[in-house]
This record gives C-alpha cells, structure tokens and sequence, in this order.
C-alpha cells in the first residue's frame, strides 16, 4: 500500500510556493489599494480646487479667461446673517483682485438691516472702487432693494433694477411692543432695579417716558442723516430730490429710474453682456458650507436636502427696516 504522505522535500517547496503566492497576493492588493488611495487623493485635490477650498483665501477662486465678477447679497443684513460685512467685503476684495475680472457686479435682494453692516459695506465698496479704478462696479437689483439694502447699493457706479422691482426706503425703524395695559388687566406688577435712571430704556413693560422717547427719536435722526448723506453723495446730481425721497417710500423699479434713485433697467446677464462685454459671469459669492456649495455646484437638491439632514443629526437694536 501506497503512503499519500508527500516526502518531507516536497512538502517543504509546496509551503515555499503556496506562501510565495500569498505574499504576491498581499502585495497585489497593497498596490491596488495604494493606486486606488492616489486616484481618490488625485480626483479630491481637483474637486476642491473647483470648489474654491485650496488655492487660496476663503472665496479666493482660480480663474481662466476674462469675465464678469458676481457677489450676491441676499436676505436681512446683520451680523449673523448671510449678508453680513464679514461675508460680503471679503468677496467683493476676492473679485475685484481677479486678474480676469472686467467688471463686478452686486447683485441685491434685500429688505435691508442693519446700518452699521450696510455702512461697511458701501465703505469697502467706494475704498475698492478707489483702488482699482478701471474696474466699473455696479448693482443690480432683483425683487427688493430696500433700506440697508439700498444703503449698500448707492456706493455703484450704477444701478440696474426691473420695471417691477421694488427699491427705495429710505429711512430708519425702531419698533417695540406696550404691555402695560394688558399687565394691568392680568393683575401682574412689573419690578425693575436699575442704576442709572435709563438703564431700563425703552422698556415695553413700564409706561412710555417722555424723556426716553425723545431720545430715541434723536437717535434715528442722526442715523436717518447719515442715511441721506450716503444716498446724496452715492447718487449726486442723477438724484431727483423731492420732499418725499426721505420719507421712506418705496417705489417700483420703473419709478426708480424716473426718481433717479436708479438708472436703467437691466440684469445681470444684460449687464454683463453688454455693458461689461463680459457675457462669461464668475461667482465669488462665499459658499455657507461645503455641503451647500456641493449642492449648488452640481444643481441638486437632493444634495442640500442631504447636507440638512446631516446638520440636524450633528448637530432691543436699530435698523435701517425691513420691508
């Protein structure tokens, strides 16, 4: 009978072999999956590079060929907000230091907000018209350019709407609320320590003091001047001025232009093509998050329904009015 027992010779070059080919099979994955590592890394660097992550300052875009710059500031303008000063002035720096750019365009829609925001922006926007001169600079508006918004847009070379757009509103707001009739009524005391006899300004749970009021008013004044400064100095002599210009009125885009508040009608595509001679438009806008700026890049909305659904698993002031 025959012994199926290899002879210790054999067996010991089968072990060679076998553990030859295994080592080759380790190292053929290690190889792919190292290939596979670059690809990724290779395919990231790009993506991000489109995307505005590297190469530069947040906001800061690699260009190629001439354009027309675009910033939009859209919704309430605040310091919190999307249109804030400190995400706003950044990418209007951003465009106008393109080497490409032919033009920048602001393009507004807005109920306004804040007027120390509004201010620092239409001051950064008269200091970079200052500093790049042959850069024309203008605004165009969409629905709304109201208050702050208007605020920011008189610093423009010119200012573009639609017939039906609504602009204007200049003057300055401070609302609140009286409680003390309805305190009165539900029984309820109102107990307030202060040092300082207007510490409790404007406070809507005690009566209304002659004294504080004036005060506020006094307030709003100035800001109101200054809000007329801006516009008379913005506008110049294109400016219409009528005893109802101040007032805070809004009028349509088409009444606008007849006011002098704007000057023609026009979008961005219409300003781009045939005012800058730019047709190609390059967005600085400052993305909010890479989630979004993903979603907006590609055109899906499936991909910002995404990135919300992922950031919910993780996660008393002047105003210039809001129409």
């Amino acid at each position: 009978m025959t012994d199926p027992t290899p002879p210790l010779w054999e067996r010991a070059v089968l072990e060679k072999v076998a553990l030859k080919a295994l080592d080759e099979a380790r190292r053929a994955r290690q190889w792919s999956l190292l290939i596979k590592l670059l690809w990724f890394t290779l395919v990231f660097l790009l993506f991000a590079a489109a995307m505005g992550w590297i190469g530069g300052s947040a906001g800061e875009k690699v260009t190629i060929g001439k354009h027309t710059a675009l910033v939009d500031l859209k919704g309430v303008i605040g310091v919190e907000a999307k249109a804030s000063a400190d995400k706003i002035v950044p990418a209007l720096n951003n465009a106008f230091k393109d080497k490409n750019t032919q033009g920048v365009v602001l393009r507004i829609n807005s109920p306004g907000g804040s007027p120390v925001q509004s201010g620092y922006i239409n001051d950064e926007i008269r200091r970079l018209r200052g500093k790049y001169p042959a850069i024309p600079f203008y605004v165009v508006v969409q629905d709304l350019c109201a208050s702050g918004g208007y605020y920011v847009a008189v610093a423009a070379d010119r200012i573009y709407v639609d017939k039906a757009s609504l602009v204007g509103s200049i003057g300055v707001i401070m609302s609140s609320f009286g409680f003390t009739g309805a305190m009165d009524k539900l029984g309820i005391e109102r107990r307030s320590y202060t040092a300082g006899e207007n510490k409790d300004f404007l406070d809507p749970f005690a009566p209304e003091n002659a004294k504080q009021r004036e005060h506020a008013l006094k307030m709003l004044g100035e800001i109101h001047e200054q809000f007329k400064k801006v516009v008379r100095t913005g506008r110049g002599e294109r400016l219409k001025e009528t005893p109802e210009t101040f007032s805070g009125l809004i009028w349509t885009g088409e009444k606008s232009v007849e006011l002098g508040l704007a000057d023609a009608f026009g979008s961005l595509d219409y300003v781009a093509r045939e005012v800058i001679k730019a047709e190609r438009v390059v967005d600085f806008t400052p993305d909010e998050n890479y989630f979004e700026a993903f979603s907006k890049r590609l055109g899906s909305e499936a991909g910002t329904a995404l990135a919300r659904a992922f950031a919910a698993s993780i996660g008393k002031e002047f105003s210039l009015g809001e129409r």
